[in-house]
């Protein structure tokens, strides 16, 4: 490679992180070691470069000309904080560092100038009239575009700009585990850009004084020390863990070996059994290079992260760990799964090598440029894709496999991601979109699983639902998949049922249902069905079974089965109190309601019949009565994926109010419509704002981006069907009606020309007071707050009033009721609701999340004052108020129907805030002997998602199987 005139090479270091630097190393070294000089422009410390090359010709200068990616800890990227600190480190000074970097790089004489991957650099070579090139995995204004989008109007200036700088660039060598990068018109691959190794694996475990028969889990973030505390249990027996990056104050358990911060991390990596930390470029690529199993914890804001991911689980080398189990310690599980993978990753990874080739060709006058497009089309096109570009629709000879797993959500004019290179090998999927998410592909492949199931083998090793779910279906017909979320109830909660203005945000948790229709003549029975329909076997009856997975964790029978016929009266539907007293006969299959709900309720309202037998799996991860709506989740999953199956179109508004339906009249929970509604059309990462009149949505809200909701778990089971929440419910009922009979008095009693004809309005209004939500607080005070009864018995209140005016409950004549505080409840509620949406607009501050909290913590005491506190959610409240005192929550409330279940926790978004979150859920469990479930995270609502129509591909084996099925059938 060496030539007789040195080269001089200007090679620019982004500000983010060491991966780039690291990296830089590997080419920088080729090249010196080819006899050319190489001047480096970088932020990082010396030592990056002069541990790995001493040679005269490595000129190191110390310039930070762009931030790249603030974070405000190991795990968290602040955007806004990203963007403004770019600007004041590359937009602001821009002319100033333009004309010094022309004339630095006409003084050193440059003849390639190389940036990773800094956009300035393109722009100054380019006016100093030198050739460019780039060389990285991402540009950032791929980063940066979903950050100017949480920014608002902010620094969109920012990602043109960058555009056009990077458009001067000549071409770019593109690394493995690529982010789309549409400014770059000319691409080169090259392989992964290693460091090599010094030591060998018995040296450095000499040098660090640990023997071969002694496990090693290096706990690797970057660089960035995390600060996080570490304890002797968080290891399994026989390991011990290399920290990087630790503070020179740190103290480590005798298990924990800290490292200097000089450490050559891939003789290391080399030297280990598992890698826990951060994804990057440095830590992903040598961590693949030396097949070292690699459990990573997802940082937040960082659009590299996910391409990388995607490769490093292409090539079995990965395991991802929640943020919750890495702070609380519980590490065994994820290490033993890692230690049981193969990492495959069998490329070359001569990567520094050929980029220093190619840098070396193109500096000497050669070109890899294909074609040179104008400006304007580089610059169109990276406005275009750098803000739409999610996924890739479409396959081409330069995209790996691995590229097209990216989890990003699409744009509604976007073309679906490749539904079979989600791993989903046993279905060719017809219609719909994973959209990326991990559980959906994961119940695929359960259901994949499930139609390979050999049942003279393997009957001894399966549970009984997961038999009856393997023949239940005919595999070789299409099946359709729906998926609806929990949600969590934000504000608003039990203000629903009066009209209040609502804020939900829908949980990562959902329910997926799989729905087959068939003709009665091809439907698979079990054998207790079969003797029941089949006693005649000239008559054909359309069937309805279904099969709940989880039905042990619920104590509830894992089938049902019925006719579809029974939900008939001859030639209408029965009605909705015949259906309740249907599902009602046998406990254990009450939860049936929810799913076969439904069908009666498509029959009822949309005048559908059903002439097919219809056939539906049910798999929920939304725990029940947890107060994060699982019974919504089931039953939006379950209509829509009927739905779907039967060819209705019906909007995820309707699809709500429908399940609603099912909910108030068939299950027989008085539940307001929030709950479906946040289900059905809810959005990721955004509050659903809707007021309950009936169901009028607002719109979606962003939460912003320094604000995090969190759902802590109080371990006491809810239901909207309890007491509690009915008792409630109807004394607000009898709250309303009695304010409007004193408003109609009032009318009757006084003269309109005495009381001013304003007056009389507002009486006449509030006499025919459609929902209480409505009656502002100021005319609540003072009119009627002091004339409310604070309790009143059913027959007394019926004897006056004769009816509460509720369809969905019964006032009890035998049973007292509390009626001011759950009326003033919802009057107050939907103020403060309507402040709360106001705030998450309003200039991040302190004075911001303490009024936030304070509208939340009013909330709970005003359940509280309505009788549906309780002493868990009481409890963990206050935790969150002590923790206020010296950390970053600021408010939680009780959620849902009350009286247990789920408090909603909210606070600024940061590590420290989730080390809070664990230090509640240790002294909970300290004071009741509970660990309460945290929810964190949030999922596209069942309109989001669409649906999935699905058929599995062919086996012979599966074939096999399906024939045996039908001849044998299978007792349940």
């Amino acid at each position: 490679m060496a030539t007789p005139t040195p080269l001089v090479f200007a090679y620019y270091v982004t500000g983010h992180g060491f991966g780039h630097a690291t990296r830089v190393v590997e080419v920088a070294r080729h090249l010196i070691d080819a006899g050319h000089l190489v001047h480096v422009v970088t932020a990082a410390p010396d030592y990056v470069f002069t541990s790995e090359i001493q040679s005269p010709n490595l000129f190191l200068r110390r310039v930070l000309l762009d931030c790249g990616a603030v974070q405000s800890d190991a795990l968290t990227v602040d955007r806004l904080a990203s963007l403004e600190k770019y600007s004041q480190t590359a937009v602001i000074p821009r002319e100033s560092i333009l004309a010094s970097e022309v004339a630095w790089l006409k003084s050193i004489k440059a003849d390639l100038v190389v940036s990773d991957v800094v956009p300035i650099a393109c722009r100054a070579a380019a006016d100093a009239g030198i050739r460019s090139v780039c060389i990285t995995n991402f540009s950032w204004d791929f980063i940066y575009a979903d950050y100017v989008m949480a920014a608002g109007h902010h620094h969109r200036s920012i990602i043109l700009q960058i555009a056009e700088d990077y458009s001067h660039c000549e071409f770019l060598i593109r690394l493995p585990g690529f982010c789309p990068m549409p400014a770059f018109r000319d691409v080169v691959d090259v392989p992964l850009v290693v460091r090599r190794l010094h030591k060998s694996r018995e040296e450095v475990r000499k040098e660090l004084g640990v023997g071969d028969d002694v496990k090693l889990l290096i706990f690797n973030f970057g660089g960035q020390p995390a600060g996080w505390t570490l304890k002797e249990e968080y290891l399994p027996t026989g390991w011990k863990c290399l920290v990087c990056g630790a503070s020179d104050d740190q103290e480590l358990p005798p298990n924990f070996i800290k490292l200097p911060k000089e450490a050559y991390t891939p003789d290391v990596i080399a030297a280990s059994d598992c890698m826990l930390g951060k994804i990057g470029y440095g830590t992903s690529s040598e961590a693949m290079a030396y097949k070292l199993p690699f459990i990573f914890v997802r940082r937040d804001y960082f659009n590299e992260e996910p391409f990388l991911r995607n490769i490093i689980e292409h090539y079995k080398g990965g395991v991802e760990m929640i943020r919750r189990d890495l702070l609380s310690g519980c590490w065994q599980p994820y290490i033993e799964h890692a230690i049981s993978l193969k990492p495959c990753y069998n490329r070359d990874i001569n990567g520094g090598e050929v980029a220093a080739r190619i840098l070396q060709d193109t500096a000497q006058g050669n070109t890899h440029t294909k074609y040179k497009a104008c400006g304007a089309r580089r610059l169109r096109d990276a406005i275009v894709l750098g803000y739409q570009l999610r996924g890739i629709s479409e396959r081409n000879a330069n995209v790996p496999d691995w590229y097209v797993h990216a989890p990003f959500p699409l744009q509604e004019h976007e073309q679906s991601i490749s539904n079979e290179e989600i791993h989903i090998p046993d279905f060719e999927v017809l219609h719909g979109d994973l959209q990326g998410l991990s559980d959906t592909a994961s119940f695929l492949k359960a259901l994949g699983e499930l139609s390979a199931i050999d049942f003279e083998r393997d009957n001894k090793d399966q549970l009984r639902e997961r038999l009856a779910a393997a023949r239940l279906f005919n595999w070789e017909e299409e099946i359709f998949v729906a998926r609806a979320p929990g949600r969590l109830d934000v504000m608003g909660g039990i203000a629903d049922y009066s009209g209040s203005l609502v804020l939900q945000m829908p949980i990562k948790e959902a329910c997926h249902a799989a729905v087959q229709k068939n003709h009665p003549s091809k439907q698979k029975l079990w054998k207790h069905a079969q003797a029941r329909h089949h006693s005649d076997s000239d008559k054909q009856t359309p069937i309805l079974e279904i099969v709940s997975f989880g039905a042990d964790l619920s104590n509830r029978g894992p089938t049902f089965d019925m006719d579809i016929s029974d939900f008939m009266d001859g030639e209408q539907p029965i009605s909705y109190e015949a259906a309740r007293n249907y599902f009602s006969r046998d406990t254990s299959q009450r939860w049936a309601a929810y799913v076969a709900g439904a069908i009666l309720v498509l029959m009822t309202e949309l005048g559908v019949r059903f002439e097919d037998s219809i056939s539906i799996v049910i798999s929920s991860a939304v725990p029940e009565g947890k107060g994060v709506s699982s019974s919504a989740a089931v039953e939006v999953a379950s209509m829509s994926a009927i739905a779907a199956a039967h060819g209705l179109k019906i909007a995820p508004r309707d699809i709500a109010l429908l399940c609603q339906k099912v909910e108030n009249h068939i299950v027989g929970a008085p539940c307001g419509v929030m709950d479906q509604m946040a289900s059905a059309c809810g959005e990721n990462n955004k509050l659903l704002a809707m007021v309950c009149q009936p169901a009028e949505v607002l719109g979606l809200v962003d939460i912003p981006s320094h604000i995090k909701f969190w759902g802590i778990d109080s371990g006491l089971r809810h239901s909207v069907g309890g007491s509690d929440y009915g008792s409630v419910r109807i004394g607000t009922f009898m709250g309303r009606k009695m304010m409007k009979s004193m408003a109609s008095n009032k009318v009757k009693e006084n003269n309109s020309d005495e009381m001013g004809r304003n007056s009389t309005e507002l009486l006449e209004a509030e006499a025919s007071l459609a929902y209480l939500c409505n009656l502002p607080p100021h005319r609540y005070e003072g009119g009627y707050a002091n004339k409310l009864p604070e309790r009143i018995t059913g027959e007394e209140f019926l004897t006056k009033y004769a009816s509460h005016d509720d369809p969905v409950t019964v006032v009890n004549k035998d049973l007292t009721y509390a009626v001011k505080a759950p009326t003033a409840h919802p009057v107050y509620e939907n103020s403060r609701v309507k402040a709360f949406k106001s705030l998450l607009t309003a200039a991040a501050s302190d004075e911001q999340l303490s009024a936030l909290g304070e509208l939340m913590y009013q909330c709970h005491y005003s359940y509280s004052a309505c009788g549906l506190g309780s002493v868990g959610t009481d409890r963990l409240v206050e935790l969150v108020q002590m923790m206020r005192l010296s950390g970053t929550l600021y408010g939680a409330k009780i959620t849902g129907g009350g009286s247990g279940g789920t408090v909603c926790v909210m606070g600024e978004k940061s590590v420290r805030s989730s080390e809070q979150i664990r230090e509640i859920q240790q002294r909970y469990k300290s004071a009741t002997g509970f660990m309460p479930y945290v929810f964190e995270g949030s999922s596209p609502g069942a309109g989001k998602f669409g649906y999935l129509k699905i058929r599995r591909r062919s086996s012979p084996k599966a074939d096999l199987a399906a024939a045996s099925a039908v001849l044998n059938g299978v007792h349940v």
